[in-house]
């Protein structure tokens, strides 16, 4: 049966590599974050207080557009980050900061909120858990430089929003991946445990987590 899978987490968590893989492994097709496409990205990054809310209107144009050819889509699917994301954590945190008006807020979530409901939710949702440091690590890994000066301030409140978001979020169910601990780059291993608990999330158990012992021994795989 096909399955629609979405990958959530905060910049530089290893979404994108994730879905490669994943995909890879269970051969079901990747559908990526449009992060090179956005014409206001640099421009943000630069001044969000002018350029936040175009940002936003782009990445939820793109974003809903994804989801409804996901749901048209014939064959098992995972996306690069959620429709969800980008008005419960990265539009709300430019609006608690100031920097999209609260005029533009308001019609960006009745945007949102509109549209949303005509769409299906996803089968499950992947969270990859992160502290700020291990995302400061990874977005300098990774090496674009409109990213080098995102604050660690910034970082830090998108995971507060993220982890308020994920603890009340009811539309499907959510396997909650501890990223601090997991390196599926780096080992195989966990990678395979990754996709067992995808499967086992998939089909129905309702208590499935990573035990850190079980963690440390994919780690040897």
């Amino acid at each position: 049966m096909k399955k629609f899978v979405a990958v959530a987490g905060n910049i530089g968590v290893g979404k994108s590599t994730l879905v490669e893989m994943l995909c890879e492994h269970m051969g079901w097709t990747p559908f990526f974050e449009p992060v090179a496409e956005n014409p206001y990205l640099e421009d943000f990054y630069r001044d969000m207080q002018t350029w936040a809310f175009h940002s936003q209107i782009f990445f939820l144009t793109h974003r809903l557009r994804a989801h409804h050819q996901l749901a048209l889509f014939p064959t098992s699917a995972i996306q690069d980050r959620s429709v969800y994301e980008d008005a419960e954590i990265f539009a709300h945190n430019l609006f608690l900061q100031g920097h999209i008006r609260p005029r533009d807020y308001q019609t960006y979530r009745e945007l949102y909120q509109t549209l949303t409901e005509f769409l299906p939710p996803p089968d499950l949702v992947i969270y990859l858990r992160a502290s700020v440091p291990t995302l400061a690590t990874r977005i300098g890994k990774r090496g674009r430089d409109y990213e080098r000066s995102i604050p660690a301030d910034y970082l830090s409140s998108l995971n507060n929003l993220y982890e308020s978001w994920i603890a009340s979020f009811s539309l499907c169910p959510v396997l909650t991946v501890p990223s601090d601990d997991m390196d599926y780059v780096a080992h195989p291993g966990h990678l395979d445990l990754i996709a067992r608990k995808v499967q086992e999330k998939l089909t129905g158990q309702e208590e499935v987590v990573f035990d850190p012992e079980e963690v440390a021994r994919a780690a040897c795989d």
